[in-house]
C-alpha cells in the first residue's frame, strides 16, 4: 500500500495507537485489521488529515456514512472515538472533536483503578526482586514503577526520558509535550532514589534513560515488563498497564485531597474534563466533606421544629 505524503503523519499516529491496543488490551488480530481498515479509510477521506480534523471535519465523515448500514456507522465512531481519546491521553493533541461522532448510546468507560494495596503488591513485589537480585534489569523495573505510579507519566514520556533529565537534587522535571506546551512533572523522594540507583549501572555516554540497542525500550516493552511484575504480585495481568498505574496516581492523589486544577496540570491535560473522569472515585469523600466541613453543616434545618424534652 502507498501511503501519500499528507497523510503520513496520520499512518504513523495509527501504527501508535493500534500497538497500544494490541499492548494494553491484548486486542485480537482481526480487531487490529479491522480498527486499522477504519482509521485508514477515514483519514483518505480527510485527505490524510485525520489525526489534525476538527469537528466539522468530522462531521462531514460521518456524512459520507449515510448509505452504511448502523452497525457498520457504530463501529466507524468506535474506532474513531478510541483514537481520538488515544491521541489527547498521549499528548498528540490538546482536544478531542468526537463529540460530532455518532453517540455510541453508552456511557463513557471509567479508567481501571488500582486500589492502594494493588499498588503494594507492585511495589512488594519489585522489592522482593531487588532483594534476591539487584541486578540492571531489577534495578530498571523499580525505576519504572516509581516513576509511572510516583509522577503519572505517559508510556511514550516514560520510556523515552533523556538520562540527564532527573537530578537527585530536583524534586521535578519539565516535559515538553506535543506543539512544545511544557510542564511540571513532580517526582517523588522513591523515584528519585530508584533512578539514581538504576542510572548508577548505566554506561557513561548514555543517551536515554531506559536504553535498547540504538535507541530507548518500546512501549510494548514497557507493557510487557509491567504485566510480568503484576503475575509476580498475584494480580491479573490484564489489570495492570502503564495507563493504569497513571490512573492509580491520579485517582490515588485525589482521594488524598488533591486540587483538580493541580492534577490536570501534573497530568498535562490541556482540558479539565478529561481530568474530571477521576472524580467518580471521590464522590464519596466529597460528599462526607460537605457533611462535615460545610458551614451550615451543624445547622438545624428550618423545618425540623423545635426539639421535644
Amino acid at each position: 500500500m502507498t501511503i501519500a505524503a499528507g497523510s503520513v503523519r496520520d499512518e504513523a499516529l495509527i501504527e501508535q495507537f493500534l500497538e497500544m491496543l494490541s499492548a494494553e488490551t491484548g486486542a485480537a488480530r482481526n480487531t487490529l485489521m479491522a480498527y486499522g481498515a477504519d482509521l485508514r479509510c477515514a483519514s483518505d477521506t480527510l485527505h490524510g488529515d485525520l489525526g489534525g480534523a476538527g469537528k466539522d471535519a468530522l462531521t462531514q465523515l460521518t456524512e459520507s456514512w449515510a448509505t452504511l448500514a448502523r452497525t457498520t456507522v457504530m463501529r466507524k465512531a468506535s474506532a474513531l472515538h478510541r483514537f481520538f481519546g488515544f491521541l489527547v491521553e498521549d499528548g498528540h493533541r490538546a482536544d478531542d472533536p468526537s463529540a460530532a461522532l455518532p453517540k455510541l448510546g453508552v456511557a463513557r468507560k471509567l479508567p481501571k483503578v488500582l486500589s492502594h494495596e494493588d499498588v503494594d503488591r507492585l511495589l512488594a513485589a519489585v522489592k522482593d526482586r531487588l532483594d534476591r537480585d539487584p541486578s540492571t534489569a531489577n534495578l530498571r523495573t523499580a525505576a519504572l514503577i516509581e516513576l509511572l505510579y510516583g509522577s503519572g507519566l505517559r508510556a511514550t514520556e516514560l520510556v523515552s526520558l533523556p538520562r540527564m533529565l532527573i537530578r537527585p537534587e530536583q524534586p521535578f522535571i519539565i516535559l515538553k509535550g506535543k506543539g512544545g506546551r511544557e510542564r511540571l512533572v513532580p517526582l517523588s523522594a522513591k523515584a528519585i532514589e530508584a533512578v539514581a540507583a538504576y542510572a548508577r549501572t548505566l554506561p557513561a555516554k548514555t543517551q536515554w534513560l531506559f536504553p535498547s540497542g540504538d535507541g530507548h525500550i518500546s512501549r510494548v516493552r514497557l507493557y510487557q515488563l509491567i504485566r510480568e511484575l503484576a503475575i509476580e504480585a498475584g494480580l491479573a495481568p490484564e489489570r495492570v498497564s502503564p495507563h493504569v498505574l497513571r490512573h492509580a496516581f491520579a485517582t490515588h492523589l485525589l482521594e488524598g485531597g488533591a486540587d483538580l486544577r493541580a492534577l490536570q496540570t501534573m497530568l498535562g491535560h490541556a482540558d479539565i474534563a478529561t481530568t474530571q473522569i477521576y472524580t467518580h472515585v471521590d464522590s464519596q469523600r466529597l460528599v462526607d466533606l460537605v457533611s462535615t466541613r460545610h458551614p451550615l453543616a451543624d445547622t438545624p434545618r428550618v423545618d425540623a421544629g423545635p426539639k421535644r424534652s
